[in-house]
């Protein structure tokens, strides 16, 4: 998989995270995670296929028509949501 190293944005601006991928099997799912600091990885949200909302943090989880990338959208950032995420295909 391959992501940005960096995306910045301003508390209460949404922001798109994207993950890209190539050629997986159409069975695998995309995993994502965020890891705030001074914490191991938690899980967030998985996809197969198109998008669904999410509750924590807010935002939107999408997976590309060609399965190629996937994006998390958070739609309105707090401070508490600064942390690495990380997208995984398994």
């Amino acid at each position: 998989v391959q992501q940005k190293l960096l995306a910045e944005t301003t508390e209460r601006t949404g922001i798109n995270i994207t993950c890209s991928y190539c050629d997986i099997q159409s069975t695998k799912f995309i995993h994502w995670y965020h890891q705030l600091p001074g914490r191991s990885p938690a899980f967030i949200a998985l996809a197969l296929k198109g998008s669904e909302d999410l509750q924590d943090p807010p935002g939107r989880l999408s997976v590309a028509p060609d399965r190629r990338s996937s994006t998390l959208r958070l739609t309105q950032p707090r401070l508490g949501d600064a942390a690495v995420y990380y997208c995984a295909v398994g």
